[in-house]
């Protein structure tokens, strides 16, 4: 590969990833949020598609003629974009793993569209026009204005164990050792672990305050209590409580996109050595993407609620074997 084709690859890339970093800055203008923010469909899916097509667009023909080019070769543009949106702490790590596929299958449609508009006539107007594409169309998205959804994460556990040894471990949680975290997706995009649940008395109208590290606690009231059958509870987090390291500020608990609601206990017998834990919880997503954002929440609400029945489980199993 001579000099020339060198330039021209680097340009493919540069300019891409030039680009998404000036639309990032753009969208993440605060006196421009009601018209342009990066929690918008026009930024999640513009900005990708867009990097696709211009990083095959700018590359050489004979590179815009292969399918494996023109699928994969916008991932490193996003890839690019994604280290340096870090670096400058633009983004957490945990906003990027959750929009990380979306990214990729949007830049490689991106890539197709752009092989086709580069051996088309008028290509420079197709190009241009997709340039400034989501500078027209997040205005819109935003008179249209995000639709609230509610939505529910539902897990459950059996337990060989008395509801007189279980149901004390579902009211209130001892303090849960580092080594006893299972929940993975949670560990893996860097949210608090649990550390303990504590409760004041028993009955409606109890509070219940379950903490987690660096500073995130649940304030919750119960609403319904039927001993040893079932506890439901309202939940509340305090954004201002929360350190702003503990989480990315698109994906805070209690914010402008996503609240929990509430949660519930159920204590169900199956046989008379077995109960059968549920445990589930609404929330709440305020997005213009709720049909993507909500595979994601409930994801991570199921993998705190599996995390926390675990700890109750292995805890009841030990009371049950003393």
């Amino acid at each position: 590969m001579n000099r020339q084709h060198f330039i021209r690859l680097g340009l493919a890339i540069a300019i891409p990833t030039l680009y998404a970093i000036v639309l990032r800055l753009f969208f993440g203008v605060s006196t421009w949020s009601d018209l342009y923010t990066v929690m918008s469909v026009s930024f999640l899916f513009c900005l990708p598609f867009i990097v696709g097509a211009l990083t095959v667009y700018f590359s050489s023909e004979e590179l815009a003629r292969s399918s494996v080019y023109k699928i994969f070769m916008p991932w490193l543009p996003i890839f690019l974009f994604f280290v340096f949106t870090l670096a400058v702490a633009w983004e957490g790590w945990a906003c990027w793993i959750m929009v990380l596929p979306l990214f990729l299958v949007a830049s490689s449609i991106g890539g197709v569209v752009g092989a086709y508009f580069k051996f088309r006539k008028k290509s420079k107007l197709y190009v241009s026009f997709l340039v400034f594409l989501p500078l027209l169309t997040s205005p819109l998205e935003q008179m249209v204005g995000a639709i609230p959804g509610t939505y529910r994460a539902y897990t459950y556990i059996d337990i060989q164990a008395t509801k007189d040894q279980i149901w004390p471990l579902v009211t209130r949680v001892e303090e849960i050792p580092v080594q006893q975290d299972k929940g993975w997706l949670t560990q893996a995009l860097g949210f608090p672990r649990p550390v303990k649940a504590e409760l004041n008395f028993e009955g409606i109208g109890a509070y219940r305050e379950a903490i987690f590290t660096n500073g995130l606690v649940f304030h919750e009231t119960v609403t319904e209590y039927v001993h040893q059958q079932k506890m439901v509870f309202s939940i509340k987090a305090n954004p201002h409580e929360i350190p702003s390291t503990t989480l990315d500020e698109h994906v805070v608990i209690g914010g402008s996109y996503f609240d929990v609601l509430n949660g519930t206990y159920e204590l169900e017998q199956l046989n008379p050595s077995t109960y059968r834990l549920h445990l589930y919880s609404h929330f709440k997503l305020n997005t213009t993407f709720n049909f993507y954002a909500s595979w994601w929440a409930k994801w991570i609400m199921q993998d705190i609620q599996n995390n926390i029945l675990q700890v109750i489980h292995k805890r009841a199993k030990v009371h049950a074997n003393a």
